[in-house]
């Protein structure tokens, strides 16, 4: 009874959020996918998959945490010092306004990428649409996390996957 309630909730906040998914998602979804047709129904429905998917694994992760955390009490103080890392860096970046270096060092590419190798070819619009559809999960916004921490709180993967 609780999942439905999840489950409604997180249709609501999809519904609310409609306005910043188009403003901010919507040029890059037509880049993606293209202006209509075949790839751009491959990219949506690769799209809504990942994010079942996603609200899926979520959903048994968290489910099997705290199955983990009821079984294993020296989980508990990790977890509480996982928690106050997070909190002592949120308060640095507060207090500093800015990345550590090692933070802002990360994700960069030191070489540019190399060319195509002789014999491949670039992917093809359906095959593109697809993979970026089902990779859109990844992408980083806020209602997008918030989404998933609504699947997150599910109790099955079913549940989970609905909520997203």
């Amino acid at each position: 009874m609780s999942d439905l309630a999840l489950i409604g909730s997180a249709a609501l906040l999809g519904l609310a959020g409609t306005p910043h998914c188009a403003v901010m998602c919507g040029a890059a979804c037509t880049a993606a996918a293209g202006a209509g047709g075949s790839a751009s129904l491959t990219f949506q429905a690769t799209r809504l998959a990942g994010y079942a998917a996603a609200g899926a694994v979520v959903a048994v992760g968290v489910g099997a945490l705290a199955s983990l955390a009821q079984i294993s009490p020296a989980l508990r103080p990790l977890w509480t010092l996982l928690h106050a890392a997070a909190l002592g860096l949120g308060l640095w970046l507060l207090w500093h306004g800015r990345q550590p270096a090692w933070m802002s060092s990360l994700g960069r590419i030191p070489a540019p990428a190399p060319a195509t190798p002789a014999g491949w070819s670039p992917m093809q619009m359906p095959v593109r649409a697809a993979v970026a559809g089902s990779a859109w999960v990844l992408m980083p916004c806020g209602l997008l996390q918030s989404a998933l921490l609504m699947a997150a709180l599910t109790e099955t993967a079913q549940s989970g996957a609905l909520a997203m």
